[in-house]
Parts: C-alpha cells; structure tokens; sequence
C-alpha cells in the first residue's frame, strides 16, 4: 500500500485526516509536525513494519486512547512535553490558567509560585519558562507522575522544585505567592469517564460532585499564602459557582473567572487578602 492508502484507510475507520496523518508520520520514525513531508510522499510505497506500527496505533485511537500516549508527546505553552499513562495528558484549555496566571503575576522580585497536582509539569514548566527569576514549586501525590515531571523538566532545561505528597502536605512550612491548581474535579459517576479510561483515574475524579479536592486546597489554604497571593483553579464547565462561594466562605476575595476555548468557565480564583486574625 501507498502512504496515501494508508491514510484513505484510517479515515475511513474514523479517524480525522489530521490525526491519521500524526500517527502515520510517527510510524515512519518521522517528527508529527512534517506534513508537508507526508504530502509530497504520499505515492510511496509503505513498508510491512510501518503497515504495521500505524495499523495498532489507528486501533489504539479508535479506542479513545489519546494521542498524546500514542505519539508520547504534548505540546504545552510552547514546550513538548513528554507524556505517558503515568500522567493525564496536558489540554489546551489549561493553558487558559497559565495565562491567567501570567497577567496576575507577582510583583515581587523573586516570587514563590505553586503548581499543585503538577502532573507531567506542564503548567510549573511553562511558568518557569516565561519568569525564570521566579521560584516555581510543583508538587504531586504520585510518585510516577512526578518522575515524569521531573524529567520533562531536565529534558528542557527548566529549574523547578519537585515535592511529593498529598496537596498541602507536600509543601508543609512553605508559602506562596501565587498557586495554581488544575485538580481532579469530575464526578465520580460522570457518563464521559468511560472514554477517559487510559488516563489514570486518581488525577480525574474527586467525589460524588468532583469538588472533593478543590474543598480541601480551599479550606487549608490560608495557611500556605502570602497576603495578596493568588489562588486560581482549573474546574469543571459547571463548577464555577459552586468553586467562587467556596473561596467565598474561606475569606477570598476578588473572586474572578475565566473562559475556556469553547467559551465555557473553566477557571475560578481568588485573591488572599492575609490572615486578619494574625494582625
């Protein structure tokens, strides 16, 4: 078969021309982004090996699998990011938190800033890149997830501090400046879970509501912000108004939103205005 039958093939599976054309460049041994390259080869014949390699990962995409497993590779903010099932795969609507993040940056000389929930490193990485003078956290229950975030980080050459442990407790003593938080927060019975099932399960549900984790950041907070520190979440399309009356009831104030690709509410965060009963 040529290189353009093989692709007639996979979108006649179901697979989109863009995708078809990623996975069989990467089956060629060749960088996903050279689709000029395919176009100008598409009548060239294609070898059993490469048959074969792009004929499993068609099947492994019309699973649901996510393409950034199949190629092992995210683009994040400008970075590639290196991904496996260890690690949720970074999306683009997170990098509305990121941009947030930016606008509300810190205007002391050397901010502390906190990736909570780090995953691959993708949001700490990509701070890290844009305010090299700044000291980036990122911390993670999992063990395997931050082994992966820890060598994107070596990988591109980007200083970031790496705690393990559950929330807070990975940085016990410490105080931010700013912190970020792209948390589990779908419902443990969510009809959409199923077609998320090669990503690990721990780093998407939080509950019966998929609050569970953005109350317990929330409500131990205080005790980890500087006055006039930011604390800014990924949630759910639905979840905004439920996130801002938690950060209410905590004493945030400057309680704000932003939207996603889509336009949907994705982001929800505060501002810490200091521990009054301290002053």
């Amino acid at each position: 078969m040529t290189l353009a039958e093989l692709l007639q093939q996979a979108q006649a599976q179901g697979l989109t021309r863009l995708d078809a054309q990623r996975l069989l460049l990467h089956s060629l041994g060749r960088d996903s982004g050279e689709r000029a390259w395919l176009l100008s080869h598409d009548s060239d014949a294609a070898a059993a090996d490469t048959q074969t390699r792009f004929t499993s990962l068609c099947a492994r995409a019309l699973a649901h699998e996510p393409m950034g497993y199949l190629l092992g590779q995210q683009a994040f903010f400008g970075l590639d990011l290196a991904v496996d099932a260890r690690v949720l795969v970074p999306r683009p609507d997170t990098e509305t938190l990121v941009e947030w993040a930016l606008a509300v940056w810190p205007e002391c000389e050397a901010p502390k800033v906190l990736d909570l929930g780090t995953g691959s490193g993708a949001i700490a990485l990509a701070l890290a890149q844009q305010h090299p003078e700044a000291e980036v956290h990122a911390s993670d229950q999992s063990k395997d997830a931050l082994a992966v975030a820890q060598a994107n980080g070596l990988r591109l050459g980007l200083g970031v501090h790496w705690h393990q442990g559950f929330w807070w407790r990975a940085v016990r003593g410490l105080r931010f400046d700013l912190v970020l938080s792209n948390p589990p927060y779908i419902a443990e019975g969510d009809v959409h879970l199923p077609r998320l099932r090669h990503e690990p399960k721990s780093a998407l549900t939080a509950g019966p509501d998929g609050l569970d984790d953005i109350r317990h950041i929330i409500a131990s907070a205080p005790a980890h912000l500087n006055a006039g520190a930011h604390l800014l979440f990924e949630h759910g399309f639905d979840q905004a108004g439920a996130v801002a009356e938690l950060l209410a009831v905590a004493g945030f104030s400057a309680i704000a939103h932003r939207q996603d690709l889509a336009g949907h509410v994705r982001c929800t965060g505060g501002l810490w205005p200091g521990d009054t009963k301290r002053g």
